[in-house]
């Protein structure tokens, strides 16, 4: 079968190809994203005009090549870059295609297209595969687009110190519900994830959890095998997690930088001096834009504390946000305090220490990379549009702004129910447990609903009038009479319960085959790519599953669509 166009917008209806056969992509309604971010999809005008730019109009492409090539002398060494890459390579997978990107983002004129996210455990939920996989379309669809090469960058977020955020992922078990895989954080202080060290008791109990999780399939052996291979040095769950990455997507180029490397931090250290030097005005400009948003008729996503620094710095304490107190900066407990050349000594001697927040890191992003464009999320959009006066404060300008594309995958058994109960995916998301209940009281042939209702009526009515006359004999006696009653109420809703028990045993295996759609299309109540790790497609259906993806062409305007 013949692919679509990779280059054509918002395309609605496109196949994928997965071995010999194709998947359709038709758009999903029923999930609900921040307003900002899905106006801002639509290709809404006044927000186009905010950010600058949008991934549906060729000329912006060009516009922000151009705006790179001009100011390309005031970002990191490219080729101190490259080293740093290089050798945060070597510790991954060997990739010949990884290795000419690198050298690629070493030459002058070098573009890339950046996504990022936190390390996950095995992989983590499955929309971290679809952001590698839309920065590799992005940075394809640029390649063709201005003639010149681009470099797909994934940015792991390792300086997060959130390891509860990091150390699960959720896989449907044998009987198709989903089941937690979890690796314990060691006691004490939080660190960041790149720096909180694991032992390889902790690493075997995670992988006795996930061996005990997965349904025994072909695949199972071989995936856990390779697993166990990527950890087998007790490495920190961001490096397993990169070496995991650089497995699914090193023959695409696809470039990882750890943020919390301290090489990189070395390269940082430049920009860190001018967060730090400026640091009231990166809250007036990050302030600004906040009102700004507000004024556009928009909510904030995450609206930023008064006198944050926008900065960590890592201690024995663990990380701990900065804020600015009369001449200097100090944690929230003031634990820590250093006055502003403390901070910008660490700043130049000691890089390693100090680290960026949500607001500050497409700052230093845009500092150490030649960025293009970067992939967001939707509610990484609408934090995002506040920052534009941010980047101008520091003399930088907004990348172009490229919407995830999200997807819920229709398993081949899964529409095979949808088919016989007649509902469709949308169904399910938008209110699966409704349509069981009300499916399960279709199937009621004894009207119980009725029959227990006219039985409560009945014993009410029966009892209203002997009521008013214990309570005319004596009060006691009538307060007796509406302690009886309730008891006889409660025997018709016990015996009410187990009638309906046992109606619903009669139909258990539809009933769980509704339950296997939920679990399947909105599992934990959650749209699927958030909830289950890539680890469950990949072993219920083999590495080649993954790879399909890649042949998905590039759709500036994202939004959610339904592969099947």
């Amino acid at each position: 079968m013949t692919i679509a166009n990779p280059f054509m917008y918002n395309l609605v209806d496109m196949n994928i190809i997965r071995g010999d056969s194709a998947m359709n992509l038709t758009p999903l309604q029923g999930l609900s994203s921040p307003a900002l971010a899905e106006r801002y999809r639509q290709g809404d005008a006044q927000l186009r005009e905010w950010f600058g730019s949008h991934p549906s109009i060729a000329e912006d492409w060009r516009k922000r090549a151009l705006q790179l090539d001009r100011t390309e002398g005031g970002r990191a060494d490219k080729a101190k870059l490259a080293s740093v890459l290089r050798d945060y390579q070597a510790r991954l997978l060997p990739s010949a295609a990884v290795d000419r990107s690198i050298d690629a983002l070493a030459e002058p004129g070098s573009l890339a297209v950046v996504g990022g996210q936190q390390a996950g455990l095995f992989g983590g939920a499955l929309l971290i595969a679809y952001k590698a996989i839309a920065v590799i379309q992005a940075a394809r669809h640029a390649e063709s687009l201005l003639g010149r090469k681009v470099v797909p960058v994934f940015w792991i977020a390792g300086e997060d110190h959130d390891f509860d955020e990091a150390n699960h992922l959720y896989v449907a078990g044998p009987e198709g519900k989903p089941r937690r895989v979890r690796l314990d954080r060691p006691e004490g202080a939080r660190h960041s994830v790149s720096r909180t060290s694991l032992s390889e008791e902790q690493w075997q109990a995670a992988f006795a959890g996930l061996a005990n999780a997965l349904p025994d399939t072909e695949f199972k052996p071989g995936l856990i095998d390779k697993l166990r291979s990527y950890s087998a040095d007790s490495p920190s769950l961001t490096l397993a997690f990169a070496r995991l990455l650089s497995d699914w997507f090193g023959s695409e180029g696809l470039v990882l930088l750890d943020a919390d490397d301290p090489a990189l931090r070395k390269l940082e250290s430049p920009m860190f001096r001018r967060l730090i030097e400026d640091n009231e005005g990166l809250e007036r400009a990050i302030k600004r834009g906040e009102d700004s948003v507000s004024g556009l008729g928009y909510s904030l996503q995450a609206p930023s504390a008064q006198g944050c620094a926008n900065l960590f710095v890592h201690s024995d304490g663990g990380r701990l946000l900065l804020f600015r107190e009369r001449d200097g900066f100090t944690d929230k407990k003031q634990v820590l305090s250093y006055t502003g050349e403390q901070l910008l000594a660490l700043a130049e001697e000691a890089p390693d220490t100090l680290s960026n927040n949500a607001l500050s890191r497409p700052l230093m992003q845009e500092y150490v990379l030649p960025v293009l464009a970067t992939v967001l999320g939707p509610s990484e959009l609408a934090y995002w549009a506040g920052l534009r006066p941010a980047f101008e404060r520091f003399s930088l300008e907004l990348p172009i702004l490229i919407p995830r594309q999200s997807f819920t995958y229709l398993e081949p058994g899964v529409g095979k129910l949808l088919s016989k109960y007649e509902v469709t995916a949308e169904d399910i998301v938008t209110g699966g447990e409704r349509l069981k209940d009300e499916w399960l009281e279709a199937q009621d042939d004894w009207q119980l609903d009725k029959r227990f209702a006219e039985a409560r009526a009945g014993l009410e009515g029966l009892y209203a009038p002997l009521l008013d006359t214990l309570t005319a004999i004596e009060p006691a006696l009538g307060e007796l009479g509406v302690a009886n009653r309730q008891r006889l109420l409660d025997q018709i809703a016990y015996l009410e319960k187990r009638a309906a028990d046992t109606v619903a045993k009669q139909h258990d295996v539809s009933l769980r085959q509704w339950d296997r759609m939920r679990d399947s299309l909105w599992p934990l109540g959650k749209p699927q790519e958030r909830a289950l790790g890539t680890l469950h497609f990949l072993n219920r259906y083999g590495p080649d599953w993954l790879k399909g993806w890649l042949n998905v062409p590039f759709d500036a305007l994202g939004g959610h669509r339904l592969a099947e």
